[in-house]
């Protein structure tokens, strides 16, 4: 299904400013449906002169009027006399029977949506037609708000600039809903409002009372000079009519604040106050930060002992005469010093994935050390690992460390100046890694499944292993070679991918 900024785009003359505000007012009418207990249907004149429905938002405080969804909808011009009134007047149309739909006692109020000087959308208000009866305290409070902000809608005052809510955790109509007058005194709170403030240790009435005033008895400190967030936030809203969300913390609860000035006609009236409790919430959060520092944590250690045990080898290599022995130690050394590359890197973030440029940048710099002091040999990175699974991460610096270094002891092992590239890429089949030497070249009747380098047997255990991919290795028509690994990643099309990243000397 087209989005709302495809069918604006593609039916209308609106500009990229006006698609903008209306994302704008759809990413807060989930309020002003519920508010309203009504349908919000939103509509834009397209270039042939029709008007197209581009978003539709369903009340969760009562039933639906439009059980199907109406995106993508027209209304033809013969039917839609009401919407040109709304735009040539610029007032909002009162409640009328519609006469856009064959649908019976539907009731709409139409609104123009005003951006600046124009109208560039408008948005109706649809709900059945009912039996009049009186309605509740809660429910005359709702639709008094609701009226306001449309009326600020139509006044081009609605929606706000500024960041997006968080329409995840921002609270909702139903959550609790606190009105303020022009002072900051309360006229209405809704029951789960009243409960919420309670769990605060409020205990008396809420009706009459200064909200502020309130909320800053409840959480300042002894001997506080500023005044508290949640108070300071209230204050914001009703003297500079700037939204403003704030959380409240007392007697062990946190309450979330979201305040919204309500100034229908340019004239403040006060705001309304959404209201959640977090309490839960915000106690998961803590269990989750704590858990991911303890992980942090044991990454750390885990690289210092890594470190220490690398420190332990290379102590070890010193002492020992045989050339032999003392090139295995210095080897044990760089596959042990990879891995903890990989545990130091996890210990500083608190994703579970592991940006492997900078290991695979880090590992190349230490292989470059091992080539003999008569060569020059460079060793660089071509394009993005991108964020790895650890468990990827960890095997794949070993696997890196083994062919980069195989390609600098071996391709280049006497005088002579020599480039290898390392070059990665991911699509769709996962991760591909080359390693390209310019060196000696693999030698006559070479044999990788019957090679008996250890270096070369701890990738391939490795990479089928562990990683379940596959290991290659390609001569050149010249002089050189080229060790191709492949391996298939759960989830792909993340960052990294491409061969447009830049070379990244070591």
């Amino acid at each position: 299904m087209s989005t709302l900024a495809d069918l604006v785009r593609s039916r209308t003359g609106l500009d990229e400013q006006d698609v903008d505000w209306l994302h704008r007012l759809v990413g807060e009418w989930q309020l002003l449906a519920d508010l309203s207990f009504s349908d919000l249907v939103l509509r834009v004149r397209t270039v042939e002169g029709s008007w197209l429905t581009v978003a539709h938002m369903r009340p969760t405080t009562g039933p639906t009027t439009w059980p199907e969804d109406l995106v993508g909808t027209e209304v033809p011009a013969s039917a839609s006399r009401r919407f040109e009134r709304a735009v040539a007047s610029g007032r909002i149309l009162q409640e009328g029977e519609v006469d856009w739909a064959p649908r019976a006692r539907v009731r709409a109020e139409v609104v123009p949506v005003r951006r600046g000087a124009r109208t560039v959308a408008v948005l109706t208000r649809e709900s059945m037609a009912a039996a009049a009866r009186m309605p509740s305290a809660l429910e005359l409070t709702y639709l008094t708000t609701a009226g306001e902000l449309l009326q600020m809608i139509g006044e081009g005052r609605f929606p706000f600039a500024g960041a997006f809510p968080d329409a995840e955790h921002a609270p909702r109509v139903g959550d609790g809903l606190v009105r303020l007058d022009r002072t900051g005194h309360v006229v209405y709170a809704s029951p789960n409002a009243l409960s919420a403030f309670r769990r605060l240790g409020v205990t008396g009435d809420l009706l009459g009372a200064h909200l502020g005033h309130m909320i800053a008895r409840l959480t300042a400190a002894p001997g506080m000079l500023d005044e508290p967030r949640g108070s300071a936030a209230l204050v914001a809203v009703l003297r500079f009519g700037e939204p403003r969300e704030s959380e409240v913390e007392a007697q062990g609860a946190t309450v979330l604040l979201r305040a919204l000035p309500l100034a229908p006609g340019g004239e403040p009236r006060g705001a309304l106050v959404l209201i959640r409790d977090v309490t839960e919430l915000r106690r998961r959060d803590r269990q989750i930060l704590g858990k991911d520092a303890t992980i942090r944590e044991i990454h750390h250690r885990v690289k210092n002992n890594l470190q220490t045990v690398a420190a332990l080898l290379r102590l070890q290599a010193r002492r020992v005469d045989s050339p032999q022995a003392r090139a295995a130690l210095e080897e044990s050394v760089r596959r042990v010093a990879s891995i903890a590359l990989v545990h130091e890197t996890l210990s500083q973030t608190l994703e579970g994935d592991v940006p492997f440029d900078d290991v695979a940048d880090r590992v190349l710099a230490m292989c470059a050390e091992v080539a003999a002091p008569e060569a020059e040999v460079s060793v660089g990175r071509t394009g993005s690992f991108g964020e790895l699974p650890a468990a990827v991460a960890t095997a794949l610096a070993m696997v890196l460390t083994e062919l980069v270094q195989n390609a600098v002891e071996h391709a280049y092992p006497g005088p002579g100046v020599g480039r290898i590239d390392v070059r990665a890429r991911r699509d769709a089949a996962g991760l591909r890694v080359q390693v390209v030497d310019n060196g000696a070249g693999l030698p006559p009747g070479f044999d990788l499944d019957a090679s008996p380098r250890l270096g070369l047997r701890i990738v391939r255990t490795l990479v089928e292993g562990e990683l379940q991919g596959s290991l290659a290795l390609l001569p050149h028509s010249g002089p050189g070679t080229t060790a191709e690994l492949r391996v298939p990643l759960a989830r792909t099309g993340e960052s990294g991918s491409g061969e447009s990243g830049t070379a990244q000397p070591v």
